[in-house]
């Protein structure tokens, strides 16, 4: 397919991902003291399954972890997860450094490095630090939610947190984030995920997100082992990733270098492969695409 063509199409996919109007959350709670360490939840609006209590979705958005793209933008994608009768968190954290101020909404391309990706340690704690309050505080704001079939899912550089926040059990023996395992946790959907920061890096994903995220050049090696899920593996946890095959973004080779780490380990992760698209779909509600994400979330759920 010409360039021309291809650049046309993506920039469509995004324009109509971020078309939808915000949708404003039911309970805002908050896990920490910075503006940016809240969790917006959303009450189911339908049954999703065999009755009783809903499973809890949470949502980690992407945007190259810097900081004009705040959680807002996937708000849409959480709405409609609420209208298919999940009930949803969608997680804050604090970003890279950029001309936004916490909680202010950009719209762009996610593939240039205006801003800074990520803040380390600071997006490391806060994803751990809300994944850890979360059962309680859904309890308050979502008592329809059963915490015991909780999945996470992301887009993205979201993609990446859902499964670094599923291998904490992994980390290093001295990471401050390290937990035991993930009992409640019935699976991880990964959304165009940065998967993999070697390959990433090699393709310069995002100008170089990875590498900003982790603090530059000179830390990346030695704190790969305790940030890449590539390298946190196997997890335990039932793990899908769903991926466009015409994603420019984060291209396919990042999801499938992932997934065969995990088959190496000797873990099997699903690998969702969808035809003629690209990476926003994923997380737009008018997207075909957006009901096989809602699908495999299901899937894992129930």
């Amino acid at each position: 397919m010409p360039d021309d063509v291809v650049a046309a199409r993506a920039a469509a996919e995004e324009a109509s991902a971020f078309a939808h109007p915000p949708v404003e959350p039911d309970v805002t709670a908050a896990y920490g003291d910075h503006p940016d360490q809240v969790i917006d939840f959303y009450v189911p609006r339908a049954e999703a399954g065999p009755g009783g209590p809903a499973p809890l979705v949470v949502v980690l958005h992407g945007g190259a972890w810097r900081a004009p793209y705040d959680r807002r933008h996937i708000t849409p994608f959480a709405g409609y997860l609420a209208r298919r009768g999940f009930a949803v968190a969608n997680v804050e954290y604090r970003r890279g450094d950029g001309s936004s101020e916490p909680g202010a909404s950009a719209v762009g391309s996610v593939g240039g490095a205006a801003a800074v990706a990520g803040r380390w340690p600071d997006t490391f704690d806060d994803v751990a630090a809300a994944l850890d309050a979360l059962p309680a505080l859904a309890r308050t704001a979502v008592p329809q939610a059963d915490a015991r079939r909780t999945v996470l899912t992301g887009h993205s550089a979201g993609g990446h947190l859902a499964l670094w926040a599923a291998a904490r059990h992994l980390l290093p023996a001295d990471a401050p984030w390290r937990t035991g395992d993930p009992t409640s946790l019935r699976g991880v959907v990964a959304l165009a995920p940065i998967a993999d920061f070697a390959v990433a890096g090699k393709l310069d994903v995002c100008g170089g997100a990875a590498r900003q995220l982790l603090g530059g050049d000179e830390h990346f090696e030695d704190r790969r082992p305790y940030a890449d899920p590539a390298l946190l593996l196997p997890t335990g946890v039932a793990t899908t990733l769903v991926q466009g095959r015409a994603d420019e973004v984060v291209p396919q080779v990042v999801a499938e270098a992932y997934a065969d780490a995990a088959a190496k380990a000797g873990e099997v992760v699903g690998l969702t492969l969808l035809e003629d698209v690209g990476h926003f779909p994923l997380i737009d509600p008018a997207a075909d695409a957006c009901a096989v994400v809602a699908e495999e979330i299901a899937q894992l759920a129930w």
